[in-house]
């Protein structure tokens, strides 16, 4: 269904339970899960240490690997690494991480993953202060002269995709309401024309 779908990529969110407080899957799904789709995969690692890892999602398949700036010690070192294993690099804030805290990284990354919900578990409602949060990321990349993708994960809906994209995002991430759905492949459609 979503190799025949409008989606562009799947967004794989790695979890280990430590970093966040669930356990979701690990190399071995996403290798497999390789083998039946060409889509770009979008590997998101909720985990710490993601700098022991990033070669091996490579090798599983990831196209482009985002890491939490909460995660990373030496973040420029972690995205220097992905971005010399060939993939696109990305950096994820939490909710209460400021966005004016990667402005030292800004010019490093192809997209930036604004967390619209505490990461660990779908099903969660979208925090309204993200609106404030990609207006200010969008400014702050529109002044740098970037052209750095903005990624909104959590709590994405039909009802508010609109007004995320109004606001300055490019990417969606919309899990719970695409699966939950009778008609996955629709809302996915509907997604990509809010």
């Amino acid at each position: 269904m979503l190799n025949e779908s409008e989606a562009d990529w799947f967004h794989l969110d790695v979890m280990d339970g430590r970093f966040v407080p669930n356990i979701s899957f690990g190399l071995p799904f996403v290798s497999q899960l390789r083998k039946a789709t060409t889509k770009s995969f979008d590997v998101h690692l909720m985990i710490e240490e993601p700098e022991k890892y990033a070669e091996a999602f490579k090798n599983a398949g990831a196209d482009r690997l985002t890491v939490h700036y909460e995660a990373c010690r030496n973040l420029h070192r972690n995205i220097q690494q992905i971005k010399s294993l060939g993939m696109k690099a990305g950096v994820a804030i939490n909710p209460h991480t400021r966005v004016e805290l990667l402005g030292d990284i800004v010019c490093d990354v192809d997209q930036i993953l604004i967390m619209s919900v505490n990461p660990g578990f779908g099903g969660q409602h979208f925090i309204d202060h993200t609106y404030q949060k990609i207006r200010e990321l969008k400014k702050m990349l529109h002044d740098c002269g970037l052209n750095v993708l903005i990624e909104i994960d959590g709590g994405v809906t039909l009802e508010n995709a609109s007004a995320i994209i109004h606001a300055g995002a490019n990417v969606l991430v919309a899990g719970n309401t695409v699966f939950s759905s009778p008609d996955p492949k629709k809302i996915i459609s509907q997604l990509k024309n809010a």
